[in-house]
């Protein structure tokens, strides 16, 4: 196969190629890294490379057709009616597509029918509601880089085209520091596009965003802080909080041209802005978002998940803002005791029922306003918000019966306001949109009965043809006494009245012969051709009538676009409380408490997500206070650690979030970052092993957790050697403790970390509990005081199906190891005080062995004489006379 390159195009002598396929290529030079899709009639064509690019990701058919530099010119092609399923997989593999259309009549063009991209599809520039994700958004992200004396100040832009959210951040610090932020803020924001300067040197492109380098000038911050301006229609932007900003103008204006260009045309929904700061939300890396499983399993599934769980809304709003607030938890406690008394409200008035049923009839009217802003909304757009609007009264109303049960609570007020009808916008919808309207406006059927006389009259003409011709035929039979007359319609010869051949001399003199047959001819009489002449063209006049009469509707509609919007997003907000309130009700969730004082006190709490997947779900406790910041969690594989860990921070973030909790009850003091360490994952292509990874994760934690955070680390040091990894456990640990002062959960299987709380007494032991019966184990899941007995990693193993030679193996081997160490001469304690000189204690520390066990028979008496039996549960017991059974063994 020939390739030919966008190079080798520009090189073609164009004057030699047809004028249609002259036009192509000027198109093609607008938009050289695009795939055009240019109309040619019931199909878009692609050409040259384009063509053998679209083959191979559509597989579709490459054709050719003509020759270009004695070369035959590669085609293919898509039908029209059938473009939005190829754009979606276009789309999807990171493609952007120019729409090239037919703009001028084909029946007057002289030459090539004109031509031009009314369109550009893009990953971040999506409208269209077949390529959009229902449930989450799809941002365009722009990027601006500022360095003045070694200090770099990073401006970002984002704008959800979809909704019209327009979002702007800023930062500042070495380089180093602000390519860490700029990384935690696109795994938050998650892009679907990202525009950079052509120097873009700060950006590394990890996560494989879709990247669009733009020239360095539309960056300009002068030109943006305009765009900006003249965009939202302000003299200044002050009451948006963007004073003090300048990168961040910058994307705005390169965001904005380009989002500008895309469409063609003006964002006049774009019409507000929101200046985000890094205290603002509670702070989740990309390792704590993946660890958590908020919206995405760490297996890359959608489901289970925090998100799967809670989504029991009833619009697609709902779920997108449930997404967001799941990513985005305030920091400010106001925000979500505000959501907590809007799900108290909504509880206590039973209206979640009620509430859940009326908004499963509301359409998604942020994206139809928005398709109304771009004036790409289609008719069935249109009668879907007609009728979510006429909601608005039940739902109002069933929110102002909660706020009249006692509950003046401040969020809901503000929802009931903001699903105020626009009676002047449902009326008009109400005036003009067929009950059901046709799909496309091309389609005809759009426009209600009257609404437009003009229409009427035309669509009265072609409908009513049927019975003109009859009423005709009757009256020409008895004028012309000609019983077998018979008016009717072709395509090919229109309207004509014909006479068999018998009776042609009974034919009046104002009939006109239009066509002769074997058996009979075929007339024309003036009214039939006055009356054909209306018929043939009303309809094509009423298609025509139709689609003015879409174009002046939107426009119509184009005022009420800022109602629309304040409409929409009360109804996500109404959703999204109702979801989470139903969700409290059905599994026994409760109100937390967040306070001012540092603490994280959880009474019976429980993993949302597990506790659905298992038959009987053993609720823990969790008590974090100010002199109680650290616990260090032991005891065996599969007996719940992980999962511990993870619902308590769980918990603390659903807290913030606004949402109940799953627990007895709450406590929660104020919490700025969560971090989590957990599990063992390599990155191969980043030329990272599993132990690098982790190292990587935890340096992350230990620089950025701070006395406010919550800190999950699970099984520190264990990718490397023993005493490596027991030493980087040790001080990771102490350094949480003395230095971060961050509330920290801290899971081990290094035993001797369990000494930690003899010299800090802010670190306490917990563990889980398993016992054996025969060869197996039973893993009790309760979390307990002190310290775990063994880790049992030989019954795990057993479990997991290692063959039982092995099993026996490792046993005998693990008695002469024990052995070994309790011959062993005992070792200084690893967490003594420290010394006068702790440099020198940390070499110490660094080379010392693990602390040696007792004598196995002193540790059997002493076992015994620390028994109360009297004040032992069954399962204590139980557990006790086992542990005494591996001491007499040993």
């Amino acid at each position: 196969m020939n390739m030919q390159s966008n190079q080798e195009l520009a090189n073609l002598q164009r004057s030699k190629l047809t004028p249609m396929m002259q036009q192509y290529m000027a198109i093609k030079d607008n938009h050289p890294t695009m795939l055009v899709f240019y109309r040619m009639g019931d199909f878009y064509e692609l050409f040259f490379e384009d063509a053998e690019k679209a083959s191979r990701l559509l597989g579709i058919t490459l054709t050719a057709r003509g020759a270009a530099s004695g070369n035959p010119i590669k085609m293919c092609g898509v039908p029209f009616h059938s473009l939005d399923g190829y754009l979606a997989k276009l789309v999807k593999l990171g493609e952007s597509v120019a729409i090239c259309e037919q703009i001028g009549d084909p029946a007057t063009s002289k030459g090539p029918v004109e031509r031009k991209v009314m369109r550009v599809v893009t990953p971040g520039t999506l409208t269209d509601a077949d390529l959009l994700p229902e449930k989450s958004e799809r941002p365009l992200l722009a990027m601006c880089s500022v360095t003045q004396r070694k200090t770099v100040t990073t401006g970002l832009a984002w704008l959800s085209l979809a909704s019209g959210a327009l979002k702007l951040m800023e930062f500042s610090g070495d380089s180093a520091t602000v390519t860490t932020r700029l990384r935690q803020e696109l795994e938050r924001i998650v892009p679907a596009e990202i525009l950079s300067g052509d120097n873009g040197d700060l950006f590394e492109n990890d996560a494989g965003t879709h990247v669009n380098r733009v020239p360095d000038w539309h960056f300009d911050v002068v030109g943006g802080h305009k765009a900006l301006l003249d965009q939202l229609g302000v003299a200044t932007l002050t009451g948006f909080g963007a004073d003090g900003l300048g990168a961040a103008f910058g994307a705005a204006g390169a965001l904005l041209r380009y989002a500008q260009s895309t469409q063609g045309r003006g964002l006049q929904h774009v019409r507000s802005l929101t200046t985000e700061t890094e205290s603002e939300f509670i702070g989740l890396d990309a390792a704590t978002r993946r660890n958590l499983e908020l919206t995405e399993t760490i297996r890359g599934q959608e489901s289970p998940t925090l998100f799967s769980l809670l989504d029991h809304c009833r619009t697609t709003m709902g779920s997108r803002m449930l997404r967001h607030w799941l990513h985005h938890a305030r920091r400010d406690q106001s925000v979500a005791r505000a959501r907590h008394e809007a799900i108290a409200a909504l509880a206590q008035s039973e209206a979640a029922g009620p509430l859940a049923a009326t908004l499963a009839q509301v359409p998604d009217i942020e994206r139809i306003t928005t398709r109304i802003a771009l004036l790409s909304a289609r008719p069935r757009d249109l009668a879907a918000l007609r009728d979510g609007l006429l909601q608005l009264p039940a739902l109002r109303e069933q929110v102002i019966r909660c706020q009249s049960q006692g509950s003046d609570n401040v969020l809901l007020a503000a929802i009931r306001t903001a699903l105020a009808t626009p009676e002047s916008c449902l009326e008009l919808l109400m005036r003009a949109v067929a009950q059901e309207p046709a799909a496309m406006v091309r389609d005809g059927g759009v426009f209600a009965r009257g609404y437009d006389a003009e229409l009427d009259e035309l669509r009265a003409l072609s409908e009513n043809a049927g019975q003109f011709l009859l009423d005709l035929e009757i009256r020409e039979r008895a004028r012309t006494g000609i019983a077998n007359l018979r008016v009717e319609y072709n395509k090919v010869h229109g309207f004509y009245i014909e006479v068999t051949h018998g009776q042609t001399d009974k034919v009046p003199d104002d009939y006109r012969r239009r066509q002769t047959l074997k058996n009979a001819e075929r007339y024309i009489t003036p009214e039939l051709k006055v009356f054909e002449d209306k018929a043939l063209s009303a309809q094509d006049k009423a298609l025509v009538r139709e689609k003015l009469l879409y174009d002046l509707l939107l426009a119509e509609l184009a005022p009420h676009i800022g109602t629309l919007q304040t409409i929409a997003q009360g109804l996500a907000q109404l959703d999204t409380l109702n979801a989470l309130t139903e969700h409290a009700q059905q599994h026994n969730w409760v109100a937390p408490q967040l306070v001012s004082e540092p603490c994280i006190n959880i009474v019976e709490g429980r993993h949302p997500v597990v506790e659905k997947q298992i038959e009987r779900f053993i609720a823990n406790d969790c008590r974090l206070v100010n002199e109680r910041r650290l616990l260090l969690i032991t005891g065996p594989n599969m007996g719940g650690k992980s999962t511990f860990m993870r619902q308590v921070a769980l918990i603390t973030l659903l807290a913030y979030v606004g949402s109940y909790v799953p627990a007895s009850s709450a406590t929660i003091g104020p919490i700025d970052r969560i971090f989590t360490r957990i599990g063992a994952t390599d990155d191969l292509a980043g030329g990272r092993s599993t132990f690098m990874v982790e190292m990587t994760e935890s340096a992350a934690i230990l620089n950025g957790a701070t006395e406010h955070s919550l800190v999950l680390m699970d099984e520190v040091g264990r990718g490397t050697s023993t005493f490596d990894g027991l030493a980087l456990a040790w001080a990771i640990a102490r350094h949480l403790i003395d230095s971060s002062r961050s509330f920290t959960l801290f899971a081990t299987h290094y035993f001797e970390l369990t000494q930690l709380p003899d010299s800090h007494p802010s670190a306490a032991n917990v563990h889980l509990s398993a016992v054996e019966h025969k060869d197996s184990i039973v893993f009790l899941h309760a979390v307990q005081a002190g310290p775990a007995s063994q880790s049992y990693g030989l019954q795990v193993a057993q479990l997991a199906g290692v063959p039982q030679p092995v099993i026996k193996a490792a046993r005998k081997h693990l008695a002469r190891l024990e052995a070994q160490a309790l011959d062993a001469t005992p070792q200084r304690d690893l967490f003594a005080a420290p010394s006068a000189d702790p440099y020198a204690q940390e070499e110490e520390e660094a080379q010392a062995p693990a602390a040696a066990l007792n004598e196995a028979q002193q540790a059997l008496l002493d076992a015994i004489a620390d028994l109360d039996p009297d004040a032992l549960t069954p399962r204590d017991a139980l557990e006790q006379l086992y542990q005494l059974k591996r001491l007499a063994q040993a």
